[in-house]
């Protein structure tokens, strides 16, 4: 029986169809090649580097990174989210699979006369057992394109996960350089501070002689205390990015380890970054590979609704006994089976179904749409990044002439204000001017390594398993 039933099977297997369009990745934009905004300042040959946060030769970060990527919370729903596409798939394969059920009853009641046998009792048990399996024959492709369906969902999953990995790497090197950063800014403030307070401290003993005026002292101090009054606003700047670096790492701000608020320098990187160019990038971005995989899976979804207009078609078999006691069903008692095919078409709601097919139709142009505009705005951000890095690049080397410059004219000027050449307003002026561009150079220092890391976070990190099988898959 079982025998017939599987030669059945395949026969119909063997005629059967998917019914729907075949899916077929999407193009890329052809001119996508080397990248408008890249300068000397980066390396347009080499691939992007996976641990890109080493560049930086820093401890504490790369710890701090492994951190997060093991306790983040974000980092974690995504992994949960995986686990879930991956439990859908394994229930959609089942759908291959026959349907096999048992079971068996027992009772007792009363017969008419007429329905026993001579001498029979009209009371007495009756024991039922069976076995039935049900398989369904994929004819029409609805099995095979809901597989189809929840592989391509698998795919945006993992995709997901690794977009949140690189998210969550780049907010934790951001934290931790604007924490590092601000402390470098809050000791370039106290320098300033410190010499403000030498030139007060000067002034006000050319006061005492008669060589300038309390308004000049009154001057200095006011700029003193302009400078003095920007600490506080670093400083709270600072604990901020390190209660955000205690959550990326999935810790409350008391846990921090005091290792990371100990680096005051601002991170940097002099060497060019390697960034590739934009076929590697859209070949590596998870985005655009989550995108992609939608689009797997809602073209497959148009199938799966194309073939509830056709009638599904079931092989059954079914197997069992009934007898007065357990030895009469499993003794040798009276048998029965039963095999054969079942159809099921509902033919006459069609509407029904050929709306549901112009929703997935939709839903399908919707991901090509998405799929389009993530491409499109990986490739803007990746411009962005690369322009937003070479300007602030040029912004700090003419800062630093200016700063350069402004140190000397300070030292000159201190050193006329000694000799009487020159009075207090003089100095006044070359002081702030000093402390402005000394204070724009901190902060530009900052702004570069913000920079940087937008860079590589658009870049999308480096290669990995899923973008190499992508990038093969692309036309």
């Amino acid at each position: 029986m079982f025998r017939n039933l599987m030669i059945a099977a395949s026969a119909l297997a063997l005629a059967a169809c998917a019914t729907g369009p075949d899916y077929a990745a999407p193009e890329t934009p052809s001119s996508a090649g080397a990248f408008v905004a890249a300068t000397s300042a980066v390396d347009t040959l080499a691939p992007v580097k996976a641990d890109w946060w080493r560049l930086y030769d820093d401890p504490v970060l790369d710890q701090l990174v492994a951190d997060a990527i093991a306790a983040n919370t974000d980092v974690r729903v995504a992994v949960a989210r995986l686990e879930k596409a991956r439990a859908a798939l394994r229930e959609v394969r089942t759908d291959r699979l026959p349907d096999v059920g048992a079971g068996a009853r027992a009772t007792y009641g009363r017969l008419p006369e007429s329905q026993r046998g001579s001498g029979a009792p009209r009371e007495d048990w009756s024991i039922d057992a069976g076995l039935d399996v049900a398989y369904e024959v994929d004819l029409f492709g609805r099995v095979s394109r809901g597989i189809e369906a929840a592989r391509g969902d698998l795919g945006a999953a993992e995709a997901d996960l690794e977009a949140i990995r690189i998210s969550v790497v780049a907010e934790t090197a951001r934290a931790y350089a604007t924490a590092a950063s601000a402390g470098e800014q809050i000791a370039v403030a106290e320098r300033i501070v410190e010499l403000l307070d030498r030139s007060l401290r000067v002034t006000d003993r050319r006061r005492a002689v008669g060589l300038t005026t309390s308004l000049d002292v009154a001057r200095i101090a006011t700029l003193r205390n302009q400078r003095q009054a920007e600490i506080p606003v670093l400083t709270a700047e600072r604990n901020a990015a390190l209660f955000r670096l205690a959550t990326l790492t999935g810790r409350v701000p008391a846990d921090l380890p005091p290792i990371a608020a100990q680096r005051v320098s601002t991170l940097r990187l002099d060497t060019p970054i390697p960034v590739g160019d934009g076929a590697q990038l859209l070949a590596r971005r998870p985005d655009i590979r989550a995108a992609e995989r939608r689009l797997a899976a809602a073209t497959a979804r148009i199938g799966v609704s194309t073939a509830d207009l056709y009638p599904r078609i079931s092989l059954g078999a079914s197997i069992g006994s009934t007898g007065p006691d357990i030895g009469d069903v499993f003794g040798g008692g009276p048998l029965r089976w039963l095999l054969g095919p079942l159809i099921s078409w509902s033919f006459t709601d069609h509407e029904r179904a050929r709306a549901r097919i112009a929703g997935a139709e939709a839903d399908t142009r919707a991901a090509l749409a998405g799929f389009d505009g993530t491409v499109l705005r990986s490739l803007e951000e990746t411009e962005t990044a690369l322009s937003a890095y070479a300007s602030a690049l040029d912004r700090r080397t003419a800062l630093k002439a200016a700063r350069d410059a402004a140190g000397q004219a300070a030292r000159i000027v201190r050193a006329q204000q000694r000799e009487g050449q020159v009075d207090s307003l003089a100095l006044i002026d070359a002081e702030r001017t000093f402390a402005e561009t000394e204070a724009q150079l901190a902060a530009i220092d900052a702004g570069i390594a913000d920079a940087q890391i937008n860079l590589f976070k658009a870049l999308g990190g480096g290669w990995s398993a899923g973008a190499a099988a992508y990038a093969a898959a692309l036309p």
